[in-house]
């Protein structure tokens, strides 16, 4: 959505003849604690201000991004005098900077140099939000263009009181915004960092753990909880710590385990090893986690059940995402498993990848630039997933933004309705949409599909599949196929309906299996050939 021009030019108008805008209320500096740390929420995304890309350097851009209460999320403010303050970053200790005056300026992180384009002040907005103005231009640091997505860039507009300039400032630990923040609340072990020293406590502040191995401090902290617990007990980490890639971090049941700050995966493995492992155990919980460098996997959870996932940022360099399996007969699948948001990028292999489990409730997976499916679900029944969002999700191969495999879908020997998913949206990567080897018992309600480079749609040895209950839109990339391999019975009960289908073609090919329709489908440079 475009700014509405005509507003900001008003603004500018009024300020110069009357130092306030007409219309709105002189506002007085909003009351800062210069001790705390906090998460900047935008009223118009609902995202965070984030420094793009856990970037460290002087000049790095900042762009708003899914509140995660990662470092790279969290801003001090230090008083500048005159009401102005500069805003620090924890992750990287730079200030923030707007090097011009110019309209769309991004805001960027700098070393202190103490001039002006480092100082803001803070005016009250309605509903408890504040905007940032600078002291060098006088504009307010807005999300350029309205964005809601991921990544739109945080600059500067002359001040116009828009939702898209208008922040929530949630003091870390203090609970508010989209929820409480990591290690708020109450906890039964705590495990520090000073320096290169570790303390692990329990429950009474004992120490458990001193020492300079992050994932020994962490494993004493949940070795220090109550033995033989039937409720869940906390531990919650601050700090960025290492852990080599051939190491584990292991859950035991009946535990939830904050990460506040950033693990980063060193070295090289093979194996199930992850800096977050639980096998055989039950109700667990990841309420925050955050992962760099190369883990094997960033998540493995085997035979488990009653799990939940929270708030998963992976910023990775090889490796797989999340990985939740079974491995075994049906009486050792895993169940009930509750994910909320998980972001991947730079990952060599899936995002997110699920093989038996039955029962499982994903909110957002968001992929970026991983070298296979964006979320994989193998042989997983009952599921719900609201969206997949995915961009050069596995480019050159025949893996998709999201993929259904190995009787993904079957219950028993049919394909009722059980996998459920709101919206699969995939730019450029491998595929957009790749149902196969006897899956089904799908419905996706809505996509959103452009210029993959394979095929845009295809169904293989598929059953009972809903493409676009509610809507969608497919343009350019590969075609949308119904196909077959001779080993499974051909494609049946497979609907493409209420599409808009541009710059590429709609096939059914080989003329195999029944009752597959197509219906409500407007084409535009588009051939249909069907069966």
């Amino acid at each position: 959505m475009s700014r509405p021009r005509w507003i900001a030019a008003l603004a500018v108008s009024v300020l110069a003849t009357t130092g306030a805008l007409v219309g709105f209320t002189r506002a007085e500096a909003a009351t800062v604690n210069t001790s705390a740390w906090y998460v900047l929420v935008n009223r118009n995304s609902g995202k965070a201000m984030d420094v793009y890309n856990l970037a460290t350097n002087a000049g790095a851009g900042i762009a708003q991004f899914t509140r995660n209460d990662g470092n790279w999320q969290q801003w001090q403010f230090a008083d500048a005098g005159s009401g102005y303050y500069k805003i620090k970053s924890r992750h990287s200790g730079l200030v923030l900077e707007l090097p011009n005056a110019n309209d769309g300026t991004q805001l960027i992180q700098n070393t202190d140099n103490g001039s002006t384009r480092q100082q803001f002040t803070l005016k009250d907005s309605a509903g408890g939000y504040v905007r940032l103005l600078n002291r060098h231009s006088g504009k307010a640091l807005d999300v350029w263009e309205w964005s809601t997505a991921d990544g739109g860039i945080v600059s500067q507009f002359a001040d116009a009181d828009g939702a898209n300039q208008q922040w929530q400032m949630v003091q870390v630990g203090s609970g508010g915004g989209t929820g409480s923040g990591c290690g708020s609340g109450t906890f039964q072990s705590e495990v520090t960092v000073s320096g290169s020293t570790w303390t692990a406590r329990n429950a009474s502040g004992a120490s458990v753990y001193s020492g300079t191995d992050f994932r020994a401090a962490v494993q004493a902290g949940i070795g220090s909880l109550t033995s033989g617990r039937t409720s869940i007990q906390r531990v919650v980490v601050r700090g960025n710590g290492s852990i080599g890639a051939g190491a584990r971090i292991s859950l035991a049941s009946y535990t939830s385990l904050s990460v506040c700050g950033t693990i980063n995966v060193t070295g090289s493995g093979s194996g199930d090893y992850a800096p977050i492992y639980a096998r055989g155990v039950s109700n667990i919980e990841v309420p925050y986690l955050n992962v760099t460098g190369g883990p094997i996997y960033g998540i493995f959870m085997r035979n488990v059940s009653n799990v939940w996932l929270g708030q998963i940022d992976m910023r990775l360099s090889g490796g797989l995402g999340v990985r939740i399996d079974n491995r075994g007969n049906t009486a050792e699948w895993t169940r009930n498993v509750k994910i909320d948001n998980v972001y991947v990028s730079g990952a060599s292999s899936h995002a997110v990848e699920t093989y038996g489990v039955d029962g499982i409730t994903i909110g957002t997976v968001t992929a970026r630039n991983v070298g296979e499916s964006g979320l994989l679900l193998n042989q997983t029944i009952n599921a719900t997933v609201g969206t997949v969002d995915a961009e050069n999700a596995g480019s050159g191969t025949g893996y998709a933004a999201f993929r259904m495999a190995n009787r993904n879908g079957r219950i028993g020997d049919s394909y009722s309705n059980n996998i459920r998913v709101g919206t699969v949206k995939a730019r450029g990567g491998g595929r957009g949409i790749f149902c196969v080897s006897e899956s089904g018992g799908a419905t996706i309600d809505r996509v959103d599909i452009a210029n993959t480079g394979n095929n845009s749609v295809l169904v293989e040895n598929c059953y009972n599949v809903v493409i676009a209950g509610v809507s969608g839109t497919i343009s350019g990339g590969g075609e949308v196929r119904i196909a077959a391999r001779s080993e499974f019975p051909p494609s049946s009960g497979i609907r493409f309906q209420n599409l808009s289908v541009s710059n590429t073609n709609i096939t059914w090919s080989p003329c195999q299996g029944s009752n597959n329709t197509i219906s409500n489908v407007t084409r535009t440079n588009s051939t249909l050939t069907w069966c």
